[in-house]
C-alpha cells in the first residue's frame, strides 16, 4: 500500500512522468492506432471512490480507496468518450455469445463497493457525458448503511487513543504512532497481513478492536456510508448496470463452501428482488489473487453469474479465455490526465501494478497486458 499523501493528479514516479510526457508530446494518438491494429483486448477500468479532498491528510478513512477527484473524473470520462469505445459489460457478454468482435479500443468503466459518492459524484458526470458504467455493490452494506470492515479498521487506527497495537494473529506488537502518516502506514501493514487470515479470523480481529477501543461501526460518520437502495434503483433506471460485490464484502476464497454459496446466491437474489432484473455480473471483493480461486470461479458459474471481474491488473485478450477472471486497470488518485491516457493506450507499460502473492513471495509481477 502506498500511503504517501501526494497532491491528487500530480505525476509521481517513472510511470507518472513518462505518461505525462507521452500525452503532452502527442505520441499517444499514433501509438493508440498502432496498438488497436496489433492487439485485440478489452480494457476494464476499476474505481472505488470519487471524492474531491481539500486536505487528504485529514481524511478519516482509507485514502487508497479514493480513486480520483470529481474534477479529474470528469476529464477522464471525457477522454474515454472521445478517444475510446465505452461499453457495458452486458454488451461484452452479448458479443461473446454471438461470436462478434469487440470494437477497437473497447473500454468498460466499473466501480467496486458501492460508496454513496458513486451516486452523488460519479453518477451525474457519467449520465451527463453518456458514458456507461457498472457498479458492483455489497448488498448487506446497502441494507445496513454501515461502512466496510477494512475501511473502518483504518478509521479506528487513525483515531484510537491506544498507545500500543497488539495483534497476535498477525504477529504484530507495535506502538501506535502519534502522527497520521505513521498511523496510515501502520494501517496499511495491518490490512496487508490480515488478508492472509481466514474470514472468521478477520472478523474476530476487527470486532475485538471495535470492542477494546469502544469504536462500533454503527456509530460511523455519515461520509463513509454506502449507497441506499433508492439511489441504486435510480442509477439502474438510468441505464447503468448493477452487479454483485457479495453480501458483506468478504474475501470469497477465505470462506467455507456453505458461506461462499450464501455470499454469491444471497447477493444475487437481493439484487434481483430490488431491481427486478437478472443479476449476472460479479466483482470478487478485494479481488486480488488471494480473493478468488478455481473453487470460487466454479461456484460463481453455478450460482448463475455470466461474467466476473478480479482486481488483478491487466487487460483481457479477446475472445476472452476466462470470462470469470477478468483483469482490470485500477485508477489511482495520483494519476493525472496524461498518465491516465497513457495507461489506457499502453496498459502493459503504464498501469499501476497490484500486489499479489507472487510479488510478495518474489515469484513475479502481478500486472500484465
Amino acid at each position: 500500500m502506498n500511503q504517501a499523501i501526494d497532491e491528487p493528479g500530480k505525476a509521481i514516479g517513472i510511470r507518472g512522468r513518462l505518461g505525462e510526457y507521452c500525452y503532452s508530446s502527442g505520441a499517444l494518438r499514433p501509438l493508440q492506432q498502432l496498438r488497436a491494429w496489433w492487439k485485440k483486448d478489452l480494457r476494464i477500468l476499476a474505481y472505488h471512490r470519487v471524492l474531491t479532498l481539500d486536505d487528504p491528510g485529514a481524511f478519516d478513512f482509507d485514502l487508497e480507496l479514493v480513486s480520483t477527484s470529481a474534477e479529474m473524473f470528469r476529464e477522464q470520462m471525457t477522454m474515454v468518450k472521445q478517444r475510446f469505445r465505452p461499453m457495458r459489460m452486458g454488451d461484452v457478454i452479448a458479443a461473446l455469445d454471438s461470436g462478434k468482435r469487440l470494437p477497437a479500443d473497447a473500454v468498460v468503466v466499473t466501480f467496486d463497493d458501492g460508496y454513496d459518492d458513486n451516486y452523488r459524484v460519479a453518477f451525474p458526470i457519467l449520465r451527463e457525458l453518456g458514458v456507461p458504467a457498472t457498479f458492483f455493490v455489497s448488498t448487506g452494506h446497502i441494507d445496513s448503511g454501515q461502512p466496510f470492515a477494512y475501511d473502518w479498521l483504518v478509521y479506528m487506527l487513525l483515531h484510537t487513543a491506544a498507545a500500543h497495537l497488539v495483534l497476535p494473529e498477525l504477529r504484530m506488537d507495535a506502538p501506535v504512532p502519534a502522527d497520521r502518516a505513521g498511523r496510515r502506514e501502520l494501517a496499511g501493514e495491518v490490512l496487508l497481513r490480515m488478508k492472509g487470515l481466514d474470514d472468521s479470523e478477520q472478523l474476530l480481529l476487527i470486532g475485538r478492536m471495535e470492542r477494546d477501543w469502544n469504536m462500533p461501526r454503527a456509530e460511523a460518520p455519515a461520509y463513509c456510508r454506502p449507497m441506499s437502495w433508492s439511489q441504486v434503483r435510480e442509477m439502474h433506471a438510468a441505464g447503468f448496470e448493477i452487479g454483485s460485490h457479495g453480501v458483506h464484502h468478504k474475501m470469497l476464497a477465505k470462506l467455507s463452501p456453505e458461506e461462499l454459496q450464501l455470499e454469491l446466491r444471497e447477493s444475487k437474489a437481493t439484487l434481483e428482488r430490488e431491481l427486478d432484473q437478472p443479476a449476472t455480473l460479479l466483482s470478487y471483493p478485494v479481488g486480488g489473487d488471494r480473493a478468488f480461486n478455481d473453487s470460487v470461479v466454479r461456484a460463481t458459474k453455478d450460482a448463475g453469474y455470466r461474467m466476473a471481474c478480479s482486481y488483478v491488473c491487466g487487460t483481457n485478450p479477446y475472445p476472452l479465455s476466462n470470462r470469470y477472471a477478468l483483469r482490470r486497470l485500477p485508477v489511482e488518485r495520483e494519476m493525472g490526465l496524461g498518465w491516465f491516457a497513457s495507461m489506457l493506450t499502453l496498459p502493459g507499460l503504464m498501469s499501476y501494478p497490484t500486489t499479489s502473492r507472487a510479488v510478495e513471495s518474489g515469484q513475479g509481477p502481478a500486472c500484465s497486458s
